[in-house]
């Protein structure tokens, strides 16, 4: 059942719903939306961007350009694009009956912070023998967190900042050496100017890694499930205030900034997924104001 061009104007309308400078109201729960015989969506269908949705009634399977997307008893989703997402991607349901209800979305490109370095892109130093030993038991831990599938319902929610402060790093940045790409910024950084400051957390959870000593490069890594498949990572902390298992509430102290692991100052590295697709912070919490 698909509507020709519905899919541009809901996309449209999703970002009249929640516009780019509007600042969500902590605390606030994204509205449940009506189900319909068609999808409702809200939210930002960008690059690094989110769409929170009801399917429509008797709804058995949903799916995202082909793979499976969880969806609640009351039909609402989330789902997100990553950061190099293709201009479109094709929302579909499939009704107890076997019709399928179908939504071409239009995933608007973003105009990311691209600096151009006119020297050669030096290659990493050949690891240690021990180092790449830690290093993989460190990404093993990582990889095993995001798998974690929690009942939390902070999907749902309207994020709020960790903590307040000057961003020094913007999600998606990247340095061109001589036409060979670095990696981008995979967060957003945020600095105070000094460790020790508390952060919260963005939204409910559950606590699915808590560094019980500095990662090689994360340093202090804490790791949040917010349910859906959408998990936020939080780096460089110079104490942790929660443990793996703990649920945590949204606006909850769960740790203190510091410069823990590869880090050049204190600062709040806070980076968020869904399943593979690394999302921007900042369209998750609208502008820091």
């Amino acid at each position: 059942m698909t509507r020709p061009g519905q899919g541009r104007i809901l996309a449209i309308l999703a970002l009249g719903l929640l516009p780019a400078n509007a600042a969500p109201s902590p605390g606030a729960t994204a509205p449940r939306v009506a189900a319909t015989s068609v999808f409702s969506l809200a939210g930002q269908p960008v690059q690094g961007g989110w769409l929170r949705g009801v399917a429509p009634p008797r709804t058995v399977v949903l799916r995202l350009d082909g793979a499976s997307v969880s969806f609640a008893p009351d039909g609402a989703f989330f789902l997100a694009f990553d950061r190099d997402a293709k201009p479109g991607a094709t929302l579909e349901a499939v009704l107890a009956d076997g019709r399928k209800v179908t939504e071409v979305l239009a995933v608007a490109p973003r105009a990311w912070r691209i600096e151009r370095v006119n020297v050669p892109l030096r290659p990493p130093a050949t690891p240690d023998a021990d180092y790449q030993r830690i290093r993989t038991a460190e990404l093993a831990r990582i990889a095993a967190a995001r798998t974690a599938n929690s009942a939390s319902e902070g999907w749902r929610q309207r994020f709020i900042w960790p903590v307040r402060g000057r961003i020094s790093g913007l999600f998606g940045s990247q340095r061109i050496y001589q036409g060979v790409p670095a990696s981008y910024h995979s967060g957003t950084d945020v600095s105070t100017g000094h460790s020790g400051t508390p952060f919260v957390a963005p939204a409910d959870g559950i606590v699915i890694l808590a560094a019980e000593s500095p990662f090689s490069l994360e340093g202090n890594l804490l790791m949040i499930d917010h349910g859906m498949g959408l998990n936020s990572a939080f780096l460089h902390g110079s104490k942790l205030l929660v443990k793996a298992g703990d649920s945590v509430r949204q606006g909850q102290v769960i740790g203190l900034i510091g410069m823990s692991g590869r880090a050049s100052g204190p600062h709040l590295h806070w980076s968020v997924k869904w399943h593979e697709a690394r999302l921007d912070p900042m369209l998750l919490s609208g502008p820091m104001g």
